[in-house]
């Protein structure tokens, strides 16, 4: 059975977000099949140790439609949004300056290698889940979402993983899970929506850091899709495309 209660393996949310933040970083390796420079690292703090993914600027892929140097970036404002959206996805991810300089370190998750999102899916018992995730997807504008960027956590509960290329001022949405199309969007999904509206419109904290992160036409174009959302409360269509990432595991 699908869980997805925010459980961080036995610490608990600012335990682990102090840790990441202020912790000693060593290399462990290289984790593969990822299109980036991506690392395993251990840290510690204070004598409590975890593992965690490293994605340093440096290492980023250049790509034609997204700003150099922005990935790891958008990698930390996806976690802000999940958090504000109080949807229990994406692991917890600060930006650290690292053994290769400036990146992304996200709280590395034990899971089922043998498991992704289409296994999930048969399974079954994930479904709020997945409309959750979809939502999220929709609103960061998220141009990757494969069946292996969600992992199974070795409780069961599903993370999503890798959105290094969301958040762009352009409609990019490329995911596997078009399932909810023309679907409403469940009542407590709008609410939070609407209380991510409020809270941009207060320029509190959240916002401040949301614009630290992406540039001014990427924070107009997040606004105008949380808007639509909230003002259609259905799930939209796919765009011109492409819309399904590939490979789509």
């Amino acid at each position: 059975m699908a869980n997805n209660t925010p459980q961080l393996n036995s610490m608990d949310l600012a335990s682990t977000l102090e840790l990441l933040s202020r912790g000693t970083i060593e290399i462990a390796g290289m984790l593969p099949y990822s299109s980036n420079y991506t690392l395993l690292a251990q840290v510690e703090y204070q004598g409590v140790q975890a593992l965690a993914v490293y994605k340093p600027c440096r290492g980023e892929r250049p790509l034609w439609d997204f700003p150099r140097g922005t990935l790891y970036c958008r990698e930390v404002a996806a976690y802000l949004v999940n958090e504000a959206l109080e949807f229990a996805l994406v692991p917890p991810t600060v930006i650290r300056d690292g053994p290769y300089g400036i990146g992304a370190l996200q709280l590395f998750i034990h899971h089922d290698t043998e498991a992704h999102l289409f296994t999930m899916q048969q399974e079954g018992g994930y479904e709020d889940v997945l409309l959750r995730l979809v939502a999220f997807d929709c609103l960061i504008n998220n141009a990757d979402r494969k069946s292996g960027h969600c992992l199974k956590g070795m409780d069961g509960r599903l993370w999503a993983i890798d959105h290094g290329i969301c958040f762009h001022h352009e409609y990019k949405l490329r995911t596997v899970l078009w399932d909810f199309v023309g679907q409403p969007l469940p009542a407590e999904i709008t609410t939070a929506l609407v209380c991510l509206q409020q809270r941009l419109d207060r320029q509190d904290s959240l916002a401040e850091s949301l614009a630290g992160l992406l540039d001014r036409a990427e924070m107009r174009a997040f606004r105008r899709r949380l808007d639509t959302l909230v003002k259609t409360r259905v799930y939209p269509a796919p765009g011109p495309g492409p819309n399904i990432p590939w490979p789509p595991v």
